[in-house]
């Protein structure tokens, strides 16, 4: 293989991990703006359950708890294990971790800009107490 030809492919393969990661961190911010979904992963915290645990404290039908966890799926926060008719349910925390590192790159930048506006603070207060 050619030089130049090895590159467009590594670069072919890196553009397409970039848009496969931002495509699997878009799915995974949409997942977790809904209080249902949230809900059912905070339960998955504590072990895996079937649908029907997870549906049991929700006021909504098994279709509509299903209908949820799919979307966690395909997020790739959860995984379902089939036995027989009954799905078992397992969080993946992975995904929120990619999340958690893309938020830890603002709260650096946020970090740094409050730290400024409190500095920036104290100096006008100063200033009007001396006044």
């Amino acid at each position: 293989m050619d030089k130049q030809w090895r590159s467009v492919c590594i670069v072919y393969i890196f553009n397409h991990m970039v848009e496969q990661n931002k495509h699997n961190l878009d799915r995974v911010f949409a997942s977790l703006s809904d209080p249902t979904r949230r809900l059912l992963l905070r339960r998955l915290c504590i072990g895996p359950a079937t649908v029907s645990e997870l549906a049991a404290p929700l006021d909504m039908s098994l279709n509509a708890v299903s209908k949820h966890l799919k979307v966690l799926e395909l997020a790739g926060l959860i995984r379902r294990d089939v036995v027989g008719r009954v799905h078992h349910i397992t969080l993946n925390a992975a995904p929120l971790a990619e999340a958690e590192a893309w938020v830890n790159q603002y709260r650096q930048f946020w970090d740094a800009h409050l730290d400024s506006l409190e500095d920036w603070l104290k100096l006008d207060n100063e200033r009007k107490n001396d006044e």
